[in-house]
């Protein structure tokens, strides 16, 4: 068909939805506007003339649920000083034109109820007039990609709306050929951009309309008399003949423009038009983002969030694509920030902490994809609501279930395991929804012939599982309450015929269990326009076994953590956040393990050989803590937060404080906008229970602490490119070492270490857009630890000098999407017991390890100190390809996710043969596809 590209019109309409669709909501709305009758709005009178219920002053943009309301310009009657502004369209994407309704030549409207969140994302639509023939379906589909300027009460609080919001499919008319002896004609005659007064901001969805003006020339245009402005702001008519045209210009909640333009023969006319905000209508206020309460916080969407090349479409590993995170090994599943160790990082689901974020192997993650609203990632200098850690912080969100009043469900299997997950609305409960999941892995059938085959008898295949249940209701249309219970399980058992060379006691069943489970309660409420209650309660049990032979442990936690955070908006630039954090429990721990050498044994016996020994010991903690932040802001283009927290542990009986404060500062405001930032403050880390608990640990150990100094800046390129750097430096002292103590089973536990990590991260990103997303990321670090006072400055095991990911995935359309993943990161370091031979250094006849004749086995002699070889670099190549296939009710979608693909045999670890004369690279997985498919309806 050679029509043109279908242009699509897009308006906010000022009409409530009605309010047969919440009747609920609606006797609530009116209640409201009852108890506060001097600040209720006058009725404005729908279009079909209905009244709808009006929102208290101060509610132009009610919050979420479904007793939001539609934001509706004041009434003159009733206008306040100071306005609350609605939710603004920032970008504007274009619904495809159904093709068979093209092929009819139908044009029609779509009117869509939207849910907008606090960050201006459409977090539901729902179709309020619909038209059929494909346009209902396009149109959701858009609006899926639309950003707005979030909603903001009087004194300039973001918070949740609802609007209604048109799109026009309207069939744009060839243009004819030129008559004879017409004039020649400007490829592009007119052409602008329109943007908002004030800010200069573009306005995308005007209408811009050209007439010829009376006494003109008799010639008619022939380009089509009306059109919209895209997502920039644009529009060009095309085909013009020369004369004098009259132009006008509208938008909804603009006062129209009209203006008279002369296009002269053979030019063209470039115009820019501002657009002033109605008197009485939507208030148009230029503010970005509300800046984060961190020096750095880096956010993956739900346009990335599955679509990451490489992780098999979880959405948590995707944090190990990130500037400040290291690759662990390939089997490890184990997060590693800005230099830290592993147990430095903490992870929160919903506000609640949970002991591990990846099940064993790193193959999954233990909250699945489909529940991820999105992932946010605090690699340091983080807010003084957090504590008790001196790495990094995730804080993942969950979604909310789909409010459409219909039951969704998806099920997928691939090559690894397979889940099904089931949302909707709950029987006979108003506003209350419900979300179900599960999933079980089943690498056991695939992994047990192959564990076989090496010489391992398989007691209990490998075999994990995650399960998850969500109520979420709303009480009031200002709050919402959460009940989620959620909980994983990962467990192993292996039978082990042969014992390895040098340990000859090591054999028997080998065993490895660990499972959580949290019980949550989340509750969330804009008391006032100034006041902000958020708390999440939750009861906890941890449980972690491991066994090899005679030799086991046993960890048993039940644990009960909250969260209460009050915030209130002092002045324009002032908020003030206070809150409580606690963490309590009782914990139980069985150990039997080898003791220390008796008398007279040389100290380089095997380890199994020793007398055994058991210990056991229960008790409770508590843990409480407070804090403070202020957020303010002193000009429009800064930020500065300074916060303190306040910790005590009883296990130690230590009180710490832990000042903090961040900033930011916008160099260039707007676009392209130029942000500096930067931050230091102090953070407490509690000891291990392990290295604490008598008899097993020091109870007279304190917490260890870390200095993070941060400075960076971010950089817009253009309206999707963003670049930022950022420098870091993390001090660390009072760090837990523990040596051997003489006659004890335990380590002897005291805080002489310090360290320091140093490095720099860089990234380059392309924000999601209708195609593409991609970055680039460049971390640059040194991490290094001095284990004693006096002893030499050394690198950790898992210090990764360079760390360079790209990544990127396009839409190829017709449901096609094609991603790829490169990784080039410096080898792990390790302590070598024989030299690399490979090195013109090496001596061949050193010797290398002792013969023990007792039990005929050999004992290494380390060759150089701890972590002084490097491995060699890493670098792996991943692809991912999927395709979708969409019907009338339900969807199928394949994918096919390669790693490794040109199959690089990556060093993971060194091992040597069995007197320790040779040895050889432990390499780690080879090409590894993994194909997988999902129905969902």
């Amino acid at each position: 068909m050679t029509t043109q590209e279908p242009a699509a019109s897009i308006r906010i309409d000022d009409r409530r939805a009605r309010g047969a669709r919440r009747p609920a909501a609606a006797v609530l709305l009116s209640l409201l506007a009852a108890l506060w009758p001097s600040q209720a709005r006058a009725q404005q009178q729908r279009q079909d003339g209905q009244a709808a219920p009006q929102a208290p002053e101060g509610g132009a943009a009610v919050p979420r649920g479904p007793g939001g309301a539609i934001v509706t310009p004041p009434a003159p009657t009733a206008a306040p000083a100071v306005k609350a502004t609605p939710p603004r369209a920032l970008n504007y994407t274009p619904p495809e034109y159904p093709p068979e309704a093209e092929k009819q030549g139908r044009e029609a409207s779509v009117t869509l109820q939207l849910d907008i969140d606090r960050d201006g994302r459409v977090k539901h639509a729902v179709v309020v007039e619909s038209a059929g023939h494909g346009f209902d379906e396009s149109a959701l589909a858009a609006a899926q990609k639309l950003e707005f300027e979030p909603a903001r009460r009087a004194d300039g609080t973001p918070a949740p709306a609802r609007i209604l919001y048109r799109y026009s499919f309207t069939l744009k008319t060839a243009s004819p050929p030129p008559a004879a002896g017409e004039p020649a004609r400007s490829a592009e005659s007119l052409r602008g951009t329109v943007l908002a007064s004030g800010g200069d901001v573009p306005l995308a969805g005007a209408t811009v309309s050209v007439a010829r003006v009376a006494g003109a020339s008799a010639a008619t245009p022939a380009a089509p008399p009306e059109l919209t402005t895209d997502e920039g702001g644009a529009f060009a008519f095309a085909a013009l003949p020369p004369g004098r045209y009259q132009v006008t210009i509208a938008a909804p909640g603009f006062e129209p423009l009209s203006v008279e333009e002369a296009l002269a023969p053979g030019e063209q006319l470039e115009v820019k038009y501002r657009l002033l905000p109605q008197g009485d209508g939507l208030e148009v206020t230029v503010r970005g983002k509300r800046p984060p309460r961190e020096v750095t916080k880096r956010t993956i969407e739900q346009r990335e969030i599955n679509r990451i090349p490489g992780t098999n479409g979880d959405a948590l590993r995707s944090l190990q694509n990130l500037p400040g995170v290291a690759r662990p090994p390939s089997i490890a599943g184990l997060l590693i920030v800005r230099g830290s160790g592993p147990q430095d990082t903490q992870t929160f689901v919903d506000g609640t902490q949970v002991p591990l974020i990846y099940h064993f192997g790193g193959l999954s993650s233990v909250v699945p994809t489909e529940m991820l609203d999105r992932i946010d990632f605090y690699p340091g200098n983080f807010s003084a609501k957090y504590g008790r850690v001196q790495g990094g912080i995730v804080d993942v969100a969950l979604r909310s279930p789909k409010e459409d009043g219909k039951l969704h469900g998806l099920a997928q299997m691939d090559l690894i395991d397979a889940r099904v997950l089931l949302e909707g609305p709950v029987p006979f409960l108003e506003n209350t929804r419900f979300m179900v999941a599960g999933r079980r892995s089943y690498i056991g059938e695939s992994f047990g012939p192959v564990l076989e085959a090496a010489g391992a008898g398989v007691t209990q295949a490998p075999v994990y599982y995650d399960y998850q249940v969500l109520l979420e209701t709303e009480p009031t249309p200002s709050a919402r309450l959460r009940l989620t219970f959620f909980g994983s399980d990962d467990a192993l058992e292996l039978l082990l015929s042969d014992p390895a060379p040098n340990e000859p006691a090591l054999s028997g069943n080998v065993g490895l269990h660990t499972a959580f489970q949290r019980l949550q309660l989340r509750y969330d409420h804009e008391l006032t326009d100034k006041d902000r209650l958020d708390g999440v309660l939750a009861i906890a049990r941890d449980d972690a076994d491991f066994g090899i032979g005679p030799i086991y442990f046993q960890l048993d936690l039940k644990t009960i953590s909250g969260r209460l955070e009050y915030a209130r908006r002092i002045s324009k630039g002032t908020v003030f956040n206070a809150g409580l954090d606690v963490f309590a429990g009782l914990y139980a721990v069985n150990l039997r393990a080898p003791g220390p050498n008796r008398p007279g044994e040389p100290p380089n016996q095997p380890f199994s050989t020793r007398t055994l020994q058991e210990v056991s010991r229960d008790g409770e903690f508590f843990y409480p803590a407070a804090y403070a932040e202020l957020e303010l802001a002193p000009t429009p283009r800064a930020k500065i937060v300074p916060g303190l927290r306040l910790d005590y542990q009883d296990l130690n009986q230590q009180v710490t404080v832990s000042p903090r404060v961040n900033g930011r500062f916008d160099v260039v405001p707007g676009f392209p906008r130029t942000t500096v930032k930067g931050g230091l403050g102090v953070f407490h880390q509690p000891p291990q229970f392990q290295e604490v608990i008598p008899p097993l640990g020091n109870p007279g150990l304190k917490s260890t602490r870390a200095l993070h100094y941060a400075a960076g800046v971010e950089q817009e390129l253009t309206r999707h490119i963003e670049a930022s750097a950022e420098g870091f430096y993390k001090q660390l002292d009072e760090l837990v070492v523990g040596v051997n103590r003489p006659g004890s089973i335990q380590l002897d536990y005291q805080n002489v270490g310090s360290g320091r990590v140093i490095g720099g991260e860089f990234l380059l990103k392309y924000k999601p857009d209708d195609r593409f997303f991609g970055w680039a990321a460049y971390t640059l670090s040194r991490s290094t630890r001095v284990p004693e006072p006096g002893e030499p400055e050394r690198l950790v095991s898992f210090d990764q000098t360079h760390i360079l990911t790209v990544l990127g995935s396009y839409r190829l359309g017709d449901g096609w999407e094609f991603g790829a993943r490169f990784r080039l990161v410096s080898g792990n370091l390790v302590t070598p017991n024989v030299c690399n031979v490979n090195e013109q250094s090496c001596d061949p006849y050193r010797t290398n390890a002792l013969f023990y004749a007792p039990t005929g086995t050999y004992t290494p002699i380390p060759f150089s100190g701890p972590n002084s070889e490097r491995l060699p670099a890493f670098h792996q190549l991943d692809l991912r390809l999927d395709k979708t296939w969409k019907f009338k009710t339900w969807r199928l979608s394949a994918y096919l996710d390669v790693q490794n693909v040109y199959n690089n045999a990556n060093s993971e670890a060194i091992q040597y043969n069995y007197n320790y004369t040779a040895r050889q690279y432990v390499t780690g997985l080879p090409i590894l596809p993994s194909f997988g498919m999902r129905g969902e309806f």
